[in-house]
């Protein structure tokens, strides 16, 4: 966890272009209007879009954001893709009925197939833009070195609406980034404060050497051959633009 990662001033413009792009993506949602990405309504206002690159600049420009792509390129790969985005938006009011829904990333059941411990094969980063300093505001909830495991969480343990022994919430301030591995068991938490928010930023990257995920394909040309600076056209596979750009060879 890297506390205070983003400025609050950094926070507030992201804050507000996520605010624009929930209501533009809301309406279109409704309606049945194609656009770029998925998004999913839950109760009155809470919402989580995915493939958010090409919904706004802010998005876009955190893709390589320097001092962040530091740890990615030291912890994953010197030559890392992306490999999804997506925000949340949830309100306590629509959350009192969901249950944690334990899960890994990646693939295949989470890369389950290719055994204990599972590699590191993506990276997630998460920015919080709300303050959640205080547990049960549907915190990142995550089992510390779980990754590492050679044994999977009792499966009682995982239906449970508590934090049972092992598991964390994540509390961090607004402006955090939290990095985890691909394996790591992790949750949106429980919201036990009715009037709490819980708004987040996800980014992940993979080797350059894996199949790019649906949302490589989702994005309308001009956004790979007109928007992308020539650092982040590195983090897709060539064969997005027009023309193929030949890689690594």
């Amino acid at each position: 966890v890297l506390e205070n990662f983003l400025s609050d001033e950094h926070v507030a413009r992201l804050q507000v272009a996520l605010d624009r792009v929930i209501t533009q993506r809301r309406a279109q949602q409704q309606v049945a209007i194609p656009h770029t990405g998925m998004t999913r309504l839950v109760g009155a206002r809470s919402t989580r879009i995915f493939y958010i690159l090409d919904d706004d600049p802010l998005f876009l420009e955190l893709l390589d954001w320097p001092a962040m792509m530091t740890y990615v390129r030291a912890l994953l790969n010197p030559k890392p893709h992306h490999h999804a985005s997506d925000a949340i938006v949830e309100y306590a009011t629509d959350m009192v009925e969901r249950g944690p829904g334990w899960h890994l990333d990646g693939h295949d059941n989470g890369y389950r197939n290719l055994g204990h411990p599972i590699p590191l094969l993506q990276l997630k980063l998460g920015y919080y833009l709300t303050d959640m300093r205080e547990p049960g505001q549907g915190n990142l909830t995550i089992i510390p070195s779980s990754h590492k495991a050679a044994i999977e969480p009792a499966p009682a343990d995982l239906k449970r609406r508590d934090l049972f022994p092992g598991a964390l919430e994540v509390c961090a301030p607004a402006g955090s980034a939290i990095l985890f591995h691909n394996a790591l068991w992790h949750t949106a938490g429980i919201f036990r404060k009715p009037e709490s928010r819980r708004v987040i930023l996800y980014y992940a990257y993979e080797h350059p050497w894996m199949v790019a995920s649906q949302e490589h394909w989702s994005y309308p040309n001009a956004f790979y051959n007109e928007r992308l600076s020539p650092e982040q056209r590195k983090l897709f596979h060539g064969f997005v633009f027009d023309p193929p750009e030949a890689r690594w060879g």
